[in-house]
């Protein structure tokens, strides 16, 4: 590529870079929530589970995608990343603005219900989503960065399950945040919750097994992730009471079941193949649900293009591409959210999909409870 090419296609990807931006008016709902009164309060939530799921079903899905040289470019360009890292302070300050808010006198109830669920949809969107992307980053800042994140949504032990739990047994009986045919979204949520807990655990252990370390020692990332979510609790206690404890925990709740919902739906009913001398073939773009509807992309970081992030997890957020041979959701993920919470549709939807798509594989089988 010559040199005027490749500065038309660096200022192409800075645009692109700037699209995701528009990802930044969710935190700006979320502090107008908590800044001013009345339906301001419920800004972000509708915004997320009203307007994007009207907009995404009249916007058709974008699956153009970036060639080699512009995959190449992408992950050099410092924008993508700067919108990650901006994330961190962002997210701290919105948690401690909403602790010393939520317990201010004469509130109406109504605005007190539409402030935790504003923080609930912001922590399981910017919290644990954008961790999720920087958790799975080679440098160690991001790393740091990541589990920042996750300490307000008292999640800490995410990223040791995810990536070394998760990712390895996606798509297999051994992986509980795959979600199984039939399964309705209440018993994943138990299910995924618990094992995830006690996959992080026994990955842990045996990490530090494996270099002579005790099990119950300040290396343990569980115990460190749980010392700091403690600490952070603590914090919130000492400096805005008890009634803001419980609001923080409110809305680490509500970002947690919200995470566990999009679980649920990347890999509802789906399962690798086994080998016929044992295991499970590897995972492929088929192994997971997919969404190219723009507004979800956006705002989530491209997360909706979960196949290639399953095939290649340390690529990056801007090089995500979409595959002819991953199966793809009736509509985006904040439509699909909507559709899991009531099991009877979501079945009526989601099923016959999901035969349809392990009767076009050879590598998929459908994940019976």
């Amino acid at each position: 590529m010559g040199a005027p090419a490749n500065a038309r296609s660096i200022a192409r990807l800075r645009v692109r870079a700037l699209l995701y931006a528009r990802s930044w008016l969710g935190p700006v709902l979320a502090g107008a929530g908590l800044y001013a009164e009345g339906i301001w309060c419920w800004a972000l939530p509708v915004f997320g589970f009203v307007v994007i799921p009207v907009l995404e079903a009249v916007v058709p899905p974008d699956r153009s995608g970036l060639n080699e040289t512009e995959v190449a470019l992408a992950l050099r360009e410092p924008l993508f990343d700067i919108l990650l890292y901006l994330m961190v302070p962002m997210f701290w300050g919105l948690t401690f603005w909403y602790a010393w808010r939520i317990v201010q006198p004469d509130q109406p109830i109504i605005d007190v219900m539409g402030r935790i669920l504003t923080m609930g949809t912001l922590c399981g969107v910017y919290g644990i989503n954008v961790a999720h992307e920087l958790g799975h980053r080679v440098k160690r800042g991001e790393r740091i960065m990541a589990r920042m994140l996750l300490v307000p949504a008292l999640y800490t032990h995410f990223i040791v399950e995810h990536n070394h739990g998760h990712h390895r047994h996606v798509g297999t009986p051994r992986d509980p945040a795959s979600a199984r045919f039939g399964e309705p979204l209440p018993y994943f949520w138990f299910r995924s919750i618990v094992g995830s807990f006690r996959s992080a655990w026994a990955i842990e252990r045996a990490r530090l097994e494996r270099i002579g370390i005790a099990t119950w020692s300040a290396r343990n990332g569980v115990l460190a992730g749980l010392a700091w979510e403690a600490s952070f609790l603590s914090i919130v206690l000492l400096l805005f009471g008890p009634m803001a404890l419980l609001a923080v925990l409110a809305e680490a709740l509500l970002g947690i079941l919200l995470l566990e919902t999009i679980n649920y739906i990347e890999h509802y009913g789906l399962q690798r193949a086994e080998k016929p001398g044992g295991g499970y073939v590897r995972v492929q773009h088929v192994h997971s649900w997919n969404s190219d509807h723009v507004l979800g992309r956006v705002v989530l970081f491209e997360l909706t293009r979960h196949s290639d992030h399953h095939y290649k997890a340390s690529l990056k957020y801007q090089a995500l591409n979409t595959h002819p041979e991953a199966p793809q959701l009736p509509a985006g993920y904040p439509a699909m959210v909507l559709l899991a919470l009531v099991p009877p549709l979501w079945r009526r939807v989601m099923d016959p999909r999901v035969r349809a798509a392990v009767a076009g594989s050879p590598a998929c089988d459908i994940a019976l409870p």
